[in-house]
């Protein structure tokens, strides 16, 4: 399980950092109609290189802060994959 702290309406998409447990992401889209969590789900599976039904938001849906599943992958790969691209 991975926490992530969305930014929503940011400039551009893209993840901002790490902070304490939390990964940080901008997104662009607005909190409506689920966009900004359709474009988290995007994001994060373009990132950790992995199909987009393989990550499901468990908890968080109308919060900034979400609790995401990512199936397929091993939390030490999730925390690899993620430091890598946060460099």
């Amino acid at each position: 399980m991975l926490t992530v702290r969305v930014t929503p309406r940011a400039g551009h998409t893209a993840l901002a950092g790490v902070a304490g447990d939390r990964l940080l992401a901008r997104i662009a889209a607005a909190p409506v109609d689920d966009a900004a969590n359709e474009a988290l789900i995007e994001l994060l599976a373009r990132v950790l290189d992995v199909p987009k039904r393989s990550i499901a938001i468990a908890g968080g849906h109308r919060s900034r802060t979400k609790r995401v599943a990512i199936a397929r992958l091993s939390a030490a790969e999730v925390e690899r994959r993620v430091a890598a691209a946060v460099k």
